[in-house]
């Protein structure tokens, strides 16, 4: 009869296995789905092994089943009503959320543990590896969790940036922390309780301290940064847990999100110490006269008039931004392409790697109104096609689109990699106003004379425009 320890390490083994596929898959935005299903299900085996194999030790008293029941149904309840409630808009900040529940979870876990020692550690074990597994665990742990939670709330609008906090002074404050982390740390390390909560404090304003002052400019690699931190955290708990699934399973989360993290930085044309350190982007500029942010040659037009021009196009590249996700009008803009591409007309989407407020933010935006896999082109791949655009439709986004990245060398953007939508014969940009982006400054785009600028809501210009096109006959002439 299989024991309840190898039943254990089986499970783990098939979860694992299960787990780096799922991985594997979020890489393609057709596979994402099914993966993160599988991401899902290895994780529910993962709980089942560790419970089954204490029936067999008798590890879990009866209060503790209890206790164990209602957390999952209440984790569960949550989960399941986030799934359904959160709008797209709301996602980098419940994505920014789960990175802290993932570093409290680590963190909770090492505490219990340095608590309440594990039974049968040999001490030899303990000092080398139980320890320091221990203090990765909380000092990550507590980072991830404080800088989550600050994330989150700079993201909602709840919670804005000191002025004091864009001052050198934080840099101060923070190597205090440092400090205090690694005396708390010596002083765990040799097993006194004091430092345990010393490190717990520290760790937590260190992460509060180095994420405030981040501007919304530079939150997609925050959040890509943070959800690495909750894997390495979680690896350490593994090591604390003696758990093979943990460690491997906070590894590759810790891997993939460094590499996202580096995708990120390289699509700002940002380094992560600045990112890190520098503050927010574009603060500089913010104190520069108002005469460089103002806009002399603006062309505007109407709807209709847009309408006429997408009419006798034959290739239309769509371009969503942040402002897309705010008027929720994906289902709207997947009409309209459905008029278009019914027309005979070539339809497809660029997505710039920072596009939104989070890595991938557009990708699900768009795969959520069924916008087929293959219409989705990076950057790269749909940058030379522009030239032989007919019309690019940019919907909320501004940076992205900006010539100042490749043109002047005095902008903060410049070098920053940006869809050459400038290129295409007409642009019509879809904006409420003439409001700059995340980085404070002008886009230099609105002022060429192939842009034309249509004002308005995103969803309430494109359902005129769908009303336009389908009078044209759009529609039939395919």
């Amino acid at each position: 009869m299989i024991s309840a320890a190898t039943f254990k390490y089986f499970i783990e083994l098939f979860a694992v296995l299960l787990l780096a596929l799922g991985i594997k898959g979020l890489s393609k935005v057709s596979s994402a789905r099914k993966a993160n299903r599988l991401a899902s299900v290895a994780m529910a085996l993962a709980a089942v092994g560790v419970l089954v194999s204490s029936l067999g030790g008798g590890g879990i008293s009866p209060e503790s089943w209890v206790w164990i029941i209602i957390g999952s149904g209440v984790g569960g309840l949550l989960g399941a009503l986030t799934a359904q409630r959160v709008p797209m808009t709301a996602m980098p900040e419940t994505v920014a959320l789960f990175n802290g529940c993932g570093g409290m979870s680590s963190l909770l876990v090492a505490i219990g543990v340095a608590l309440f020692p594990l039974e049968g550690s040999d001490a030899l074990e303990k000092s080398f590896i139980e320890s320091i597994s221990i203090i990765i665990s909380v000092f990550v742990g507590a980072i991830t969790f404080s800088g989550s939670i600050v994330a989150m709330a700079k993201l909602q609008g709840w919670l804005s940036t000191p002025h004091w906090m864009q001052s050198k002074l934080r840099h101060g404050i923070n190597i205090v922390f440092v400090v205090m982390s690694l005396v708390a740390a010596f002083e765990l390390y040799r097993g006194g309780n004091t430092g345990l909560w010393l490190l717990v404090i520290s760790s937590a304003f260190l992460g509060i301290g180095v994420t405030m002052p981040i501007g919304g400019a530079d939150m997609p690699v925050v959040i890509s940064l943070l959800n690495s931190y909750s894997g390495v955290a979680a690896a350490a708990a593994g090591f604390v847990m003696k758990s093979q699934l943990l460690i491997v399973a906070g590894a590759m989360v810790g891997a993939a999100g460094l590499i996202l993290t580096q995708v990120m930085c390289k699509g700002m044309n940002r380094s992560l110490l600045s990112v890190l350190f520098g503050g927010a982007l574009g603060v500089a500029t913010s104190q520069e006269g108002n005469a460089s942010n103002e806009y002399v040659n603006i062309t505007s037009c109407t709807v209709e008039e847009c309408a006429l021009t997408m009419e006798a196009a034959e290739r239309v590249v769509v371009v969503p931004g942040y402002g897309l996700a705010v008027a929720q009008a994906q289902h709207t803009l997947r009409e309209v392409t459905r008029v278009l591409e019914a027309g005979g007309i070539e339809v497809s989407y660029a997505i710039h790697p920072v596009a939104g407020r989070m890595p991938g933010h557009m990708n699900v935006l768009l795969a959520e109104a069924d916008v087929p896999y293959d219409q989705l082109k990076e950057m790269d791949v749909i940058n030379p096609d522009f030239p032989a655009t007919d019309v690019v439709l940019v919907l909320g986004a501004n940076d992205v689109v900006n010539p100042q990245a490749k043109n002047d060398p005095t902008s903060p953007l410049y070098g920053m990699p940006v869809l050459d939508v400038q290129e295409a014969r007409t642009v019509f940009v879809v904006k409420r106003g003439m409001s700059a982006g995340y980085s404070g400054i002008k886009n230099d785009l609105f002022e060429l004379q192939n842009t034309s600028m249509v004002f308005g809501d995103a969803k309430k210009v494109l359902g005129d425009l769908l009303v336009e096109l389908k009078e044209l006959g759009v529609s039939g002439k395919g």
